[in-house]
């Protein structure tokens, strides 16, 4: 018996989730190095979808490209530093973004020059938004028969438009014209997206669903209200973020519980206080990847049992490249 993904029923299923958070992903790609490293296999081959936004798009993109997790780890480490470099001024943050996006695009292309997504050895759900319409827009390789388009853009494109974070980088464009920017407007943490992807689009059995989510580090609101009126836009608007970004992820951590069990969803996390790491913040890089490779190591025992025990079975894609 098979389901409608041409996959065995009784044929366990494993998703790995990536969160969004700018130069904070060296976290979670440390966590993956340090996976890969002690398993001494590919992280790629044990599952069956990866969903990834923004930061976590560019490590979904190389994962599911058979990047070595220790390369994508490189990538943050070196090239990092001059991705989030030459900020503008007040002004010219005023009239423009933070940073241009020559560097970052020219890192992308030296990692994964003119692959396609349809070049990916898994399925892959990476979303963007389309800045003209309004509408999310989730660049998906074609693993079900509506997808007959997203496969032919090239990497480069689809990591722009999910890592195209406003205020930080421009706009991008494909090269049909769509102007899209971060995903992480909506689904920041894109467990919810990959549930609803497993069990509505591709009708993996509920129960046969697991779900590896990894953040890249957390910082809980602690705004307290020190009198009775209420916090004013002085207080509000540096916390904005913070807690737009918290409330997102825990709207999307429920809504995985909730469609494939809690005892199917496992995620990785660390809390941080709110200013000790920023998305561009470069002086962190480091310390980033001593902390995800703590974590991991702290983490590895648990996650191999449940992820790392069965590979995955050979994603055959309805279009494009087998």
């Amino acid at each position: 018996m098979t389901s409608a993904a041409g996959s065995s029923s009784d044929h366990s299923f494993r998703v790995l989730a990536l969160d969004g958070g700018g130069i904070k992903g060296t976290f979670a790609a440390a966590v993956l190095a340090s996976f890969e490293e002690t398993l001494g296999s590919p992280l790629v081959d044990y599952f069956d979808l990866i969903a990834g936004t923004s930061t976590g798009g560019i490590i979904a993109l190389g994962l599911g490209l058979g990047l070595p997790s220790k390369q994508i780890l490189d990538f943050y480490e070196t090239r990092g530093p001059q991705i989030f470099v030459g900020a503008r001024g007040l002004l010219g943050r005023v009239l423009g973004p933070k940073y241009d996006d020559y560097s970052l695009r020219e890192a992308l292309e030296e990692v994964f020059g003119d692959r396609l997504l349809g070049d990916a050895q898994t399925r892959l759900v990476i979303p963007s938004l389309n800045l003209e319409t309004g509408q999310v827009h989730v660049f998906k390789t074609a693993h079900h028969e509506r997808f007959e388009r997203d496969y032919k853009e090239r990497v480069v494109d689809v990591a722009l438009a999910t890592a195209a974070a406003p205020t930080y980088f421009r706009t991008h464009r494909l090269p049909a014209g769509t102007p899209l920017i971060d995903g992480g407007l909506w689904a920041n943490n894109p467990m919810g997206a990959a549930a609803v992807e497993a069990l509505g689009v591709l009708e993996w059995p509920k129960g046969s669903v697991k779900l590896l989510s990894i953040s890249c580090t957390e910082s809980p609101p602690s705004i307290r209200e020190r009198s009775g009126s209420g916090l004013g836009l002085r207080r509000w608007v540096p916390h904005l973020v913070d807690t737009f970004m918290n409330a997102q992820s825990s709207g999307s951590v429920g809504t995985a519980t909730l469609l494939l069990g809690g005892e199917n969803v496992y995620r990785i996390s660390h809390n941080v206080t709110g200013d000790r790491y920023k998305l561009d913040g470069i002086e962190g890089i480091e310390s980033l990847k001593g902390l995800g490779a703590s974590v991991a190591r702290h983490e590895y025992p648990n996650v191999k049992v449940n992820f790392l025990t069965e590979k995955a079975l050979r994603f055959i894609p309805k279009y494009g490249a087998a």
